[in-house]
């Protein structure tokens, strides 16, 4: 089952931030990965919700998430996004939409 990570960004540190988005595609191709939406601009349609920045990333299972998020790989970009920027990211399991189905 498809999993996918979605995350909410607020970057209080622009400078370092940049030195992350450098950092961050690393492993996610390695765990099956792949960005569907990077930094896109957001507009509320309904609600009090206003992300400043958005992204949301693709993975073939939820283990292989998980096994990104955890990787070696990605401590490094997370340690740096960790200090520059503040995140909500959830983790949503679920097959992609199919209007074949009910």
């Amino acid at each position: 089952m498809r999993a996918y990570v979605v995350v909410e960004v607020n970057v209080h540190d622009p400078a370092t931030y940049e030195t992350y988005k450098g950092l961050a595609p690393a492993g996610i191709a390695a765990y099956g990965g792949t960005y569907l939406v990077r930094g896109a601009k957001c507009t509320t349609l309904e609600g009090s919700w206003d992300p400043k920045r958005f992204v949301i990333l693709e993975f073939p299972t939820a283990d292989k998430a998980r096994a990104w998020w955890n990787s070696p790989e990605y401590a490094p970009a997370k340690a740096v996004r960790q200090k520059s920027a503040s995140t909500q990211m959830i983790l949503v399991e679920g097959p992609p939409f199919d209007p074949g189905v009910k």
